[in-house]
């Protein structure tokens, strides 16, 4: 009875072990110094022509893709990107208004980095994939966590194989109110930033050894 017992044990565990290791994905680690995301953030209000648009960069990102084929529905993604490393960037601006602008971005008004100290993303699903000219194009389904908040969003995404590694390109609208993020105002107003930001982002992943897994490193908001 015991030799049975471990029989179907054995089989079972097998069984598992093959449904995990189908043998067609393939995993990708992003490439810190390649890669690069920006914000663009839009200022409205009667005084606009007072205020300025801003640009804001990511430093500090990480990530993982396991890139299924030939079905790339089956593929995942997992992004990271550390809230305090956001930088106001402002080409032409000078160096006050910059660290002026990147205090209040980061502040307890905005996105509270002390307390949120990632954003993260994770698929959920891949649909409407379509290929054309070495582009394939995507819509990637998936989890936005900002700001302590997560809602469902859809990114549009142009992979490209260069060189053996992996490219993504990208766009994202995002509203800060949907993430209880209220748009600075000033001036009671009359200057303010659009709810409405635009995110875009230049992915480049490279395929990991069969010894070595990089896997991004979730960090659990800090409520203190």
């Amino acid at each position: 009875m015991k030799k049975i017992a471990a029989t179907v044990l054995v089989v079972m565990v097998s069984s598992v072990l093959a449904g995990r290791r189908p043998g067609n994905f393939t995993p990708y680690t992003l490439d810190r110094k390649q890669s690069k995301l920006e914000i663009q953030v839009f200022r409205e209000g009667f005084l606009k022509a007072f205020g300025h648009d801003h640009v804001i960069s990511a430093t500090e990102l990480s990530g993982q893709i396991q890139l299924a084929q030939p079905n790339l529905t089956k593929s995942s993604v997992t992004f990271v990107v550390e809230t305090s490393s956001l930088m106001v960037v402002d080409p032409g601006e000078s160096e006050k208004d910059r660290n002026e602008v990147q205090s209040t971005m980061l502040g307890d008004k905005v996105l509270d980095a002390a307390r949120y100290p990632q954003i993260q993303f994770n698929s959920s699903g891949v649909r409407s994939v379509t290929q054309k000219e070495g582009v394939t194009e995507l819509q990637l389904d998936g989890t936005l966590r900002l700001h302590g908040v997560e809602k469902l969003v859809t990114i549009p995404v142009r992979l490209r194989m260069m060189g053996g590694n992996l490219t993504a390109d990208g766009e994202l609208p995002l509203l800060q109110s949907n993430y209880e993020i209220a748009p600075v105002k000033v001036g009671g107003g009359a200057v303010r930033v659009k709810d409405r930001l635009k995110i875009s982002f230049h992915i480049v992943a490279e395929p990991l050894s069969d010894s070595v897994e990089v896997v991004p490193r979730f960090e659990g908001d800090n409520l203190s």
